[in-house]
């Protein structure tokens, strides 16, 4: 049975709705101490009243899109106010569809910074060594089925989290001798707020057992985070079942 305890801390990224909120209110539940950090501090709120432990969720509000670079100051900073961290779960993204005709650099440099630049710099707060404890840590990443098989009419989209996997990948074995894990998880259509009408009419049928809930891929980031994955690093699991 997977559990954690209280001084076992993991900063949750995007933790305000969707998968983000599933991964820490499930994280709380099982006895972990949650750092959310999300840009609507009503929606933090909310989901501290949700908890289980309210006492261990602590909200930050950040709008990690803006001053990238300054990341892994901002990690440092929150081990400053928190204490040392267990794991990383970067789950703030942003879909659309953005045809290859109506792209232009301003909106891929917009959806890189969320989908794939933000996570990338959180990884990099995270894996100094004064920032983790060490052996045992984990570092999850929510990437995208998109990513994988690169739907049409995902250009910008597709390309930050086939980008983010492999990334990911190359970090894992960077960060393998400090005994960091890090891994991703690729969902295909999950119920959030996240996808359009077109996006769900694109996928009516084709789903035997219906579209996803966010608790479907809170359960697998959980498992990547505790020590009953110990054994797994480098992996891209895709949470699907459209396409077996």
């Amino acid at each position: 049975m997977i559990s954690f305890t209280d001084n076992q801390i993991f900063i949750v990224t995007g933790a305000s709705s969707g998968m983000g909120e599933a991964t820490a209110l499930l994280l709380n539940q099982l006895g972990a101490s949650v750092v959310a950090v999300a840009r609507r501090e009503e929606r933090l709120q909310m989901l501290k009243q949700k908890a289980q432990r309210p006492e261990s969720i602590y909200v930050e509000v950040k709008d990690l899109a803006e001053d990238i670079e300054e990341l892994p100051t901002y990690v440092k900073q929150l081990r400053e106010r928190y204490g040392k961290f267990q794991g990383l779960v970067c789950c703030a993204g942003a879909g659309g569809i953005h045809p290859l005709r109506a792209v232009d650099r301003k909106t891929i440099q917009k959806v890189f910074d969320i989908n794939y630049f933000s996570p990338v710099f959180m990884t990099k707060g995270f894996v100094d060594k004064r920032n983790n404890n060490g052996k045992g840590c984990s570092i999850v990443c929510i990437a995208s089925i998109a990513g994988v098989h690169c739907p049409p009419g995902m250009t910008c989209y597709a390309g930050a989290k086939g980008a983010l996997i492999a990334s990911m990948r190359s970090i894992a074995r960077e960060v393998a001798p400090q005994g960091i894990r890090v891994n991703c998880v690729s969902p295909s259509l999950i119920d959030t707020e996240m996808p359009g009408e077109i996006e769900r009419q694109y996928a009516e049928g084709k789903y035997p057992f219906g579209i996803g809930h966010v608790e479907d891929v809170a359960n697998m980031i959980v498992y990547l985070s505790a020590g009953q994955s110990k054994w797994i690093t480098g992996q891209n699991y895709i949470i699907d079942c459209s396409s077996f």
